[in-house]
């Protein structure tokens, strides 16, 4: 690994998130790129009868660098500061749109992995649609660790692996065994069986060996839970065990195809309280 983006709206969330990323840095000897993207929310614009509207341009435009002038000045602060000096903290200052401004960077950077602080969701939050992590980790090419909240310790030494045992995914399970070998961690399989999939445990565990054994991992344990949703399933399997990380792929459906399926990992991602990796596998 030698490229991590942080994000930041350097909110206590955005910095827990830094803090993780720092960790993971200093054991991985990798770089963090820190970007915080001001948002142009009125760009040049036209009335309906085609008049230039000169007066609200100059005053949106002023109003832009003084937003500018002050997230450079916070930027600065942050990679200066003293918690961060065992890594290397690339600051990185942009306009426009937060989400593009991640995708570009994601591109150009080459970023291996991104670290991102999530807020919870409430259920009246869950009605609105398309937050920067949800979209993020519906549609980065790289890993996504997402973080609701600073752990105790950041060493993930459990970490449970939700698994469809697919074929396709068997890149982000290269991501997961790497991510085992760094921490010396435990890697804890488990299927999710729900009233309208529900498998026999011995089939499922007897499939899940051999997906194991496949893949060369060790030191793991193979897990069947049964609970009404998988997200639910996996949340609390993770809680049962008192878990440092849930790592879970997401087949990364957009549009039409999205708002009817839903995610599993966005959901997770939005009520987990520990780290969440996901990683975007297409058929």
């Amino acid at each position: 690994m030698k490229k991590i983006l942080v994000p930041t709206d350097f909110s206590k969330i955005s910095i827990n998130a830094l803090e993780v990323a720092g960790e993971i840095a200093k054991k991985s000897n990798a770089e963090i790129i820190l970007l915080h993207v001001v948002e142009d929310a009125t760009p040049d614009s036209f009335s309906i009868a085609g008049e230039w509207r000169t007066q609200e341009n100059w005053s949106d435009k002023l109003f832009t660098l003084k937003l500018i002038e002050k997230a450079k000045t916070q930027l600065e602060k942050l990679v200066l500061d003293p918690r961060f000096s065992a890594v290397r903290v690339n600051g990185q200052l942009r306009l426009g749109n937060a989400f593009h401004g991640m995708r570009t960077i994601i591109t150009e950077q080459k970023v291996d992995l991104v670290v991102m602080g999530t807020r919870g969701r409430s259920r009246l939050e869950e009605m609105v649609i398309g937050t920067n992590t949800e979209r993020v980790v519906r549609h980065a090419k790289c890993p996504v660790l997402s973080i609701h909240k600073k752990p105790a310790k950041i060493d993930f030494k459990n970490i449970v692996y939700a698994t469809a045992m697919h074929k396709d995914e068997e890149v982000f399970s290269r991501m997961v065994k790497r991510t085992q070998q760094l921490y010396n961690s435990t890697i804890h399989l488990v299927r999710i069986n729900t009233p309208g999939d529900f498998q026999r445990d011995h089939v499922v565990k007897d499939y899940m060996e051999k997906f194991a054994k496949k893949l060369g991992l060790k030191n793991y344990t193979i897990n069947v839970y049964n609970d009404i949703t998988e997200e639910d399933g996996i949340i609390y399997f993770a809680e049962s065990i008192d878990a440092d990380m849930i790592a879970m792929a997401t087949h990364g459906r957009t549009g039409f195809a999205h708002v009817m399926t839903g995610s599993i990992a966005e959901d997770v991602v939005g009520h987990a309280k520990r780290p969440v990796l996901t990683f975007v596998v297409k058929h």
